[in-house]
């Protein structure tokens, strides 16, 4: 019995971090356990994580095995995107002038700023009235 290769990759955006599986397949998407279409919903968020693969021209050769906590369904599919970048690397590590020039291994390094004190949010202040 022949085990399939697994290469792996985590992926960061926001606060969402995603630990992803590629195996040899037929182009199938996972995450948490139900398919990558019915996860994300909308049909940009589903082509965003397609983008490594139609970028090193791998689409559908392999399958995505993604587990994905914190954050939302956006930062969600943006880390799978950079985990799915990593994994592809793992596999083949002459893909990585075209993922770096796409940018698909920088980790995003925008997060949500914290509140400040004496604010109502990080920036907006409490409402003023003169009288």
């Amino acid at each position: 019995m022949a085990i399939a290769v697994r290469y792996y990759g985590t992926g960061k955006r926001k606060d969402a971090v995603a630990r992803v599986w590629i195996v040899a397949g037929s182009g199938d998407v996972t995450i948490n356990d139900r398919p990558g279409a019915k996860y994300l919903g909308r049909l940009v968020l589903q082509r965003l994580v397609q983008q490594p693969f139609e970028a090193t021209e791998t689409a559908g050769r392999f399958d995505v095995i993604a587990r994905c906590k914190g954050g939302g369904t956006s930062g969600q599919a943006g880390a799978i995107r950079h985990g799915i970048s990593k994994a592809l690397l793992e596999a083949d590590p002459d893909l990585r002038p075209v993922l770096r020039k796409l940018g698909f291994l920088t980790r995003d390094p925008r997060v949500k700023e914290r509140k400040k004190y004496g604010r109502k949010r990080a920036r907006r202040g409490f409402q003023f009235s003169k009288r």
